[in-house]
């Protein structure tokens, strides 16, 4: 089976969806949003990359 990147909405192919329960959807919603504003900040990239750095040995 190849690996499929999700779509705009966060779906794999015409059914596979994310797999979080409802009740959870508008926190997962509010931090994307927040993470995508944020992607553009250097500042953020910068902490970003130091706590993987940190965490993973990246």
């Amino acid at each position: 089976m190849a690996y499929q990147e999700p779509n705009k909405d966060g779906f794999y192919g015409k059914f596979g969806g994310r797999f979080v329960p409802e009740t959870l959807m508008t926190a997962v919603l509010e931090l994307e949003k927040a993470y995508r504003e944020s992607q553009a900040d250097p500042s953020f990239q910068e902490e970003l990359n130091q706590l993987f750095a940190s965490v993973c040995g990246t």
